[in-house]
């Protein structure tokens, strides 16, 4: 293969995510893995997509730049703060981890013909979630989930994989109590991965990867959260 293939035996092995290709590339590998995942996501590589065609290994990317959203730099809306003021969507944290997968792998979005979150990734991830690395916010109208994200939290970053949403706003209103627990728990960043005009008008930003490695280093030296996600689960 023209790209490395890690081994499934040393889930910890990467390449320098330094020495990607142009487009972010890094390494392919045949499976996933809790292991690999965490040690991935703490390098600042992550597995983005799955080879259609044989082998269908999994694509692991660093890209540059990389986007970010720094907690105090983010974006509320007038259409945001009117519906975070009227309180008609309840938030919540951690309450149905694996069926905001799902909507994220199922709904539509423009230019996108499928989604990279395949079933292996849902079985892993969620696995992740029940390890207390993976965590959800969602948003409910009437008891019924109409929005949500999730990502990886470890030490002061959150990792975010993916958002979606069914009723207007529900999504930012994730994010914005996402930004709320980050900020009360003095996380640096929340990595957003690629550029996206939708992050950009919340407030996310372009970096150079070389800053954000250096930054991620920094603020990502243990796997344990400084958000308290199960204590904020139980007082739901």
């Amino acid at each position: 293969m023209p790209y490395p293939l890690l081994d499934d035996c040393t889930p910890e092995h990467f390449p320098n995510p330094h020495g990607a290709d142009a487009h972010g590339f890094v390494a392919l590998s045949r499976s996933l893995g809790k292991e690999r995942v965490i040690h991935a996501y703490r390098k600042g590589i992550f597995p983005w997509m799955k080879m259609d065609e044989p082998p269908f290994c999994w694509c692991w990317f660093s890209p540059d730049p990389r986007m970010s959203l720094y907690p105090q730099n983010f974006k509320t809306s007038r259409s945001l703060a009117k519906v975070l003021r009227q309180g008609s969507l309840e938030l919540r944290v951690d309450q149905n981890f694996e069926s905001v997968m799902r909507a994220c792998a199922t709904i539509q979005r423009p230019n996108q013909e499928k989604s990279w979150i395949e079933e292996d990734m849902i079985e892993d991830y969620t696995a992740l979630h029940h390890a207390g690395i993976a965590h959800s916010i969602e948003a409910y109208e009437g008891g019924k989930l109409v929005g949500g994200l999730y990502g990886l939290a470890m030490d002061r970053v959150f990792f975010g994989e993916s958002m979606f949403h069914y009723v207007p706003e529900a999504s930012k209103a994730c994010m914005a109590l996402l930004v709320k627990l980050a900020i009360s728990a003095d996380l640096w960043m929340i990595d957003c991965q690629v550029y996206n005009p939708f992050l950009e008008s919340l407030g996310a930003e372009e970096v150079p990867r070389t800053r954000f490695l250096s930054e991620l280093a920094e603020a990502c030296t243990q796997t344990e959260s400084h958000i308290n996600w199960k204590d904020i689960a139980l007082r739901q």
